[in-house]
């Protein structure tokens, strides 16, 4: 597995002791255990947020973060990308435009100037479900296709095959042509690698609204928020969504579908995204 830290590894392994069938084995084995890193992002030198994350396509996940967290509006806001090695970690230093950074920095005031319980106030909600555009109209994607490229997710996860311990986003074109897969241990940095994947890739406009993002984890809203800046047209998950996920896949126009098992699935939202 290709990784922007090969100073980290993404797994490594361990002494285990088994138990099966009641009883625990006579020897200790051998396992793998996915590998969680701290990463710092840092934005024209500002720190700006810490989070563990498997230690592979930092590159990917810095571009993804920025767009769907709304710190930049495009690709090319993105001035560079550099990873600094830390003895506990990886510091990303992403150098973004003038007008990106100074949007930034007045977001983070007017976050740190407010007082009281988190999110008791009216005036925070905004930060928690951001103002996205909704995702552009496209020809309905064909049930055949979505399925066909969640199947072809279950086979592409070398990391979690390994470790059993990882998510995976996975982006498929129109006809479930599954292109582009990312691994992490927590599901919204692989979905913020996958982005960064396409965001890199120069995908279009239309191509992205006609096509789908599938995730092995649960629908959250802000798996939905994420999906919709990316301008993705349909989310579908191996589990459920919640209710928030569901009501705001359809006010921004994205296709959800959870439950996807072999050929069962259930659909949330935006149903004419989806074509039997």
């Amino acid at each position: 597995m290709d990784t922007d830290s090969p100073a980290h590894p993404t797994w490594l392994p361990a002494q285990v002791l088994r138990v099966r069938d009641g009883r625990l084995a006579e020897a200790p084995q051998t396992d793998r255990l996915a590998e969680e890193t701290p990463i710092a992002l840092e934005y024209n030198g500002i720190s700006h947020a810490t989070m563990l994350a498997t230690p592979a396509d930092l590159e990917d996940f810095a571009l993804g973060f920025s767009l769907t967290e709304g710190i930049v509006e495009s690709a090319r806001d993105v001035r560079g990308i550099e990873l600094r090695e830390e003895c506990d970690g990886v510091v990303v230093e992403v150098e973004i435009s003038s007008a990106c950074a100074a949007r930034l920095k007045e977001r983070r005031r007017a976050m740190s100037g407010r007082t009281g319980c988190g999110l008791c106030g009216v005036e925070t909600l905004p930060e928690v479900v951001r103002d996205v555009a909704p995702v552009a109209g496209a020809p309905a994607l064909p049930l055949a296709a979505a399925l066909a490229a969640m199947q072809a997710l279950r086979e592409r996860q070398p990391l979690h095959t390994a470790t059993g311990a990882t998510h995976a986003a996975g982006w498929a074109d129109a006809d479930g042509r599954l292109q582009w897969v990312r691994e992490d241990v927590g599901r919204h940095n692989a979905l913020d690698k996958l982005v960064g994947a396409l965001a890199r890739a120069d995908v279009g406009a239309a191509q992205r609204a006609g096509s789908l993002i599938v995730v092995s984890s649960r629908a959250s809203f802000e798996m939905v928020q994420k999906t919709a800046a990316a301008g993705v047209g349909m989310l579908a998950a191996v589990s459920a969504p919640t209710a928030l996920a569901q009501r705001l896949a359809q006010r921004l126009g994205v296709g959800l579908m959870g439950f996807m098992r072999g050929d069962d699935a259930t659909v949330y939202a935006r149903q004419e995204r989806i074509a039997g």
